[in-house]
C-alpha cells in the first residue's frame, strides 16, 4: 500500500473529526494495541495501527448513513442488522476507507467491516482487529493482569479465549445474540484444538 503513514494521518484526522472525544480515545488505544499484537504474531503493525485508528470512524454517523454505505459493499444487510443499525458501523468505515481513502488491501478492509462480531475463518489481521477492540486498557475487565495473561498465548488460543469469554457475557447478560456467533465460538475452538498454535 502507498505512503501507508500518510493514509493513516488521514484517516486518524477523520475520525477525529466524526466521533465524540471518548470513542477517539477508544480508537488511539485499540490502535496502539492492534499495532502490538501485529509485532508480536508477525504482522506489519502499521496495518495494525491504520485498522485501529479507523474501525469506528462511522460510529457516530446516522442510521440513515450508516445503511447507505453497508449497501455499498455488496453484501446482504441481514434482518439483525437492520433492527440494529449501529453494527453497520464497521462495514460502512470499510467503504469509506476504499472509496475516500482508496485503500484496496483486502485483509484491512476485511478487519475493519467485521471487528464487531468477528466472522468465521478470520485473517489474521482480522483477528488482531477484534482482539484489540476487545481488551485494549480502557475496557472494564482490561486490567494489567489480564492483558499480561492473553498475550502469553499463542494466536489461536487468544482469539478463542476472547471470542468465548465475550460469548459467555453476553449470553450471562441476556443480550439478543449475534446471528451465527455460536458458530463461530465453536469454529475457533476447533482451529484451537486443533493444534494452530501460530
Amino acid at each position: 500500500m502507498k505512503d501507508c503513514v500518510k493514509i493513516t494521518e488521514e484517516i486518524r484526522k477523520f475520525t477525529q473529526a466524526h466521533v465524540k472525544a471518548s470513542r477517539y480515545e477508544h480508537s488511539v488505544r485499540v490502535a496502539e494495541m492492534c499495532a502490538r499484537l501485529c509485532r508480536q504474531y508477525g504482522l506489519d503493525d502499521d496495518k495494525g495501527y491504520l485498522v485501529g485508528i479507523g474501525h469506528d470512524m462511522c460510529k457516530d454517523f446516522s442510521e440513515q448513513e450508516l445503511l447507505e454505505l453497508a449497501e455499498k459493499d455488496g453484501n446482504v444487510i441481514s434482518d439483525y442488522e437492520k433492527k440494529n443499525v449501529f453494527l453497520l458501523h464497521g462495514r460502512a468505515a470499510a467503504v469509506i476507507m476504499k472509496e475516500k481513502f482508496g485503500i484496496e488491501d483486502v485483509d484491512i478492509l476485511e478487519a475493519v467491516a467485521n471487528h464487531t462480531s468477528g466472522i468465521k475463518g478470520m485473517c489474521d489481521l482480522t483477528k488482531c482487529l477484534f482482539l484489540a477492540d476487545k481488551i485494549e486498557p480502557g475496557r472494564p475487565q482490561s486490567t494489567d493482569e489480564y492483558r499480561e495473561r492473553l498475550l502469553k498465548m499463542p494466536l489461536s488460543e487468544l482469539i478463542y479465549s476472547v471470542i468465548l469469554e465475550n460469548y459467555e457475557y453476553i449470553v450471562n447478560k441476556g443480550y439478543t445474540i449475534y446471528p451465527g456467533t455460536k458458530e463461530m465460538v465453536d469454529f475457533y475452538k476447533k482451529e484451537f484444538e486443533s493444534g494452530n498454535r501460530k
